[in-house]
């Protein structure tokens, strides 16, 4: 078994994963394996990373970039943040995350991990700028953009289609020259 990359924080370990760690779990490793290790918990979700995965994770000019969020004290996955649309000739890149299930949701385990994954983009994958589209009524990620001083450009109409509807997306940003000062 290969070694992945890790980040700490208080309460998480952050596992990273590129897209050759990926390619390598699904040619190595079982389904029941897979779902354990991605934290996957129905049929359809590993359905869903199998597609990702078959599908490339990367392009002749952008790729990913994703760490699990494992919770310290269970070992078990709990969310993930990832740095999608990673641009890296242009040094920006797409941030995004989300929660395994309810029962994860405003213990501040997100807000712990974008800090640690934040200066890590800007650090070790050398990003100029983090870019984030979020829900215009998803109050808990405004708050996080908030949080980090992400700096809101404005609004994308119907930029994406979820429950059946189309719904409008904030856009984001972050520099490092922000962070920096």
């Amino acid at each position: 078994m290969r070694s992945f990359e890790t980040l700490e924080t208080e309460r998480l370990i952050l596992r990273k994963l590129s897209p050759d760690d990926i390619k390598y779990l699904f040619a190595n490793f079982d389904q029941p394996y897979l779902m354990t290790f991605f934290g996957l918990e129905t049929e359809e979700e590993f359905e869903i990373e199998k597609s990702r995965n078959e599908g490339g994770y990367t392009t002749h000019n952008r790729s990913i970039c994703m760490f699990q969020l494992i919770e310290k004290s269970k070992r078990e996955v709990i969310g993930s943040c990832s740095y999608h649309n990673w641009y890296t000739i242009h040094k920006r890149s797409e941030i995004g995350y989300h929660m395994r299930n309810d029962s994860y949701k405003n213990k501040g385990y997100m807000k712990e991990a974008l800090g640690a994954i934040i200066q890590y983009g800007f650090n070790v994958l050398n990003l100029n700028r983090i870019e984030a589209f979020v829900g215009t009524n998803n109050t808990p990620s405004l708050r996080l953009m908030q949080h980090y001083k992400f700096t809101r450009e404005g609004v994308l109409k119907q930029h994406f289609y979820i429950n059946n509807k189309f719904e409008d997306s904030a856009v984001f940003a972050l520099f490092k020259a922000d962070c920096e000062a």
